[in-house]
């Protein structure tokens, strides 16, 4: 996994994403990257969003907020589980849907693991763009070590920020790493698990549609 600043990976991963039909971007910091964002989609756009701790981070959950867009925001306040489907719904006809990524191979790969589902399948069809944006030490060499990754930071993070008292949750990583096969799909089966869906996106039909944005910052988990 990548712990430090390195270009020469940061341009190999860049150029990987552009042979699988991915747009990359890089910028220095979180402020370049809310820049680029703002230049990639138009005043009453309608948007949409996953739960993403980098968005907000970098300033892109407040501009997705600022009144600009048609936001479909699931996490509004006094929304209801109705409208809350509603929202996931209507994702697939945005025009932009913006999201983080678990974890970005060198490779140029993409990969993704959801409980709803309703992030990774906005990923993969409907939203006319989909702009990722992805701190460096999301970047790792290989598949397993995305799945590392998720197992190891991703997963028990997002699940003590979602309170889903799940093992990971109180333990601070997946079951499955204690057996001597921790396989992808493996993991506890209590109901507030979050890896239900694995979804790796390599080479795209529709070219640019997906756009990558990496940041020179650690961001997110």
């Amino acid at each position: 996994m990548m712990n430090n600043l390195d270009m020469n990976i940061i341009e190999t991963t860049m150029k990987n994403l552009e042979a699988n039909n991915m747009k990359p971007y890089y910028c220095e910091t979180s402020e370049d990257a809310l820049l680029l964002v703002k230049s990639l989609i138009s005043k009453g756009d309608t948007i949409a969003s996953g739960g993403s701790v980098t968005l907000k981070e970098t300033g892109v959950e407040a501009l997705m907020k600022s009144g600009d867009y048609n936001y479909l925001d699931r996490s509004r306040e006094g929304i209801t589980p109705e409208e809350v489907e509603e929202v996931f719904i209507g994702a697939f006809s945005a025009d932009a849907y913006l999201m983080s990524t678990n974890a970005l191979t060198v490779n140029g790969e993409l990969y993704n693991v959801d409980g709803n589902s309703n992030r990774v399948a906005a990923l993969l069809y409907g939203p006319k763009s989909v702009i990722i944006v992805c701190g460096y030490n999301k970047i790792v060499e290989t598949l397993d070590e995305a799945v590392e990754r998720v197992k190891t930071i991703a997963a028990p993070l997002n699940t003590k920020r979602l309170h889903t008292n799940s093992y990971c949750e109180n333990v601070g990583e997946c079951v499955s790493l204690k057996s001597d096969n921790p396989y992808m799909c493996a993991g506890c089966k209590g109901m507030g698990r979050i890896c239900c869906n694995f979804v790796v996106s390599a080479q795209q039909r529709k070219k640019d549609r997906i756009k990558v944005i990496i940041v020179g910052e650690k961001l997110g988990y």
